[in-house]
């Protein structure tokens, strides 16, 4: 802990040039894709497109702090990761990706309330996102806010609609909803 303490402290800060993330022109077409196909292989193959230009960032020491932060999530480092999110957000508070993985250390964690603003912060940076629309069903789901997941999911489907993953999340949220008015 003490030495990514120290590596975050002399974190030098470069201003991004150019398109990263959810910026970069590429990302409209790629939309359009998800959009018009329902063909399993394109779609799979169009979300890692997606996926690996909202990974993107001009600051190679940014791209090599996001790795480390998910190695220590994935790790269960927890403390360390959600050190290096809050790093790289606090200094980039444009990059929607790090708001994106922090969210989702916050619902790993059961901090609902702090992966929600941290999803809507993504949101605001690219509505599009569909990981973080999915999250934000996801945490309504834990949270029995089955109305607001029903939305968060059918976002989703407007911006992805041939997502297999919303379909049967949208699916399962509708039929809670329908036992419980019953």
């Amino acid at each position: 802990m003490r030495l990514l303490q120290i590596l975050l402290s002399c974190f030098i800060l470069i201003p991004s040039l150019g398109w990263t993330d959810q910026t970069d022109p590429r990302l409209d077409e790629l939309f359009v894709t998800l959009k018009q196909t329902a063909d399993g292989q394109v779609i799979r193959s169009t979300e890692n497109r997606i996926w690996s230009i909202w990974l993107q960032h001009t600051n190679s020491t940014v791209v090599k702090l996001m790795q480390m932060g998910s190695a220590r999530m994935n790790g269960r480092l927890y403390s360390d990761a959600l050190l290096i999110y809050s790093s790289i957000i606090e200094n980039f508070p444009d990059y929607a990706e790090a708001w994106n993985q922090r969210a989702t250390l916050y619902y790993i964690v059961g901090n609902h309330d702090a992966s929600i603003a941290d999803i809507e912060k993504v949101l605001t940076l690219e509505p599009r996102h569909f990981g973080a629309l999915s999250g934000l069903g996801l945490v309504y789901i834990q949270r029995e806010e089955l109305n607001k997941a029903k939305h968060a999911f059918e976002d989703l489907i407007a911006v992805h609609p041939n997502s297999p993953n919303a379909q049967q999340n949208l699916q399962s949220v509708i039929d809670s909803l329908r036992r419980n008015v019953i």
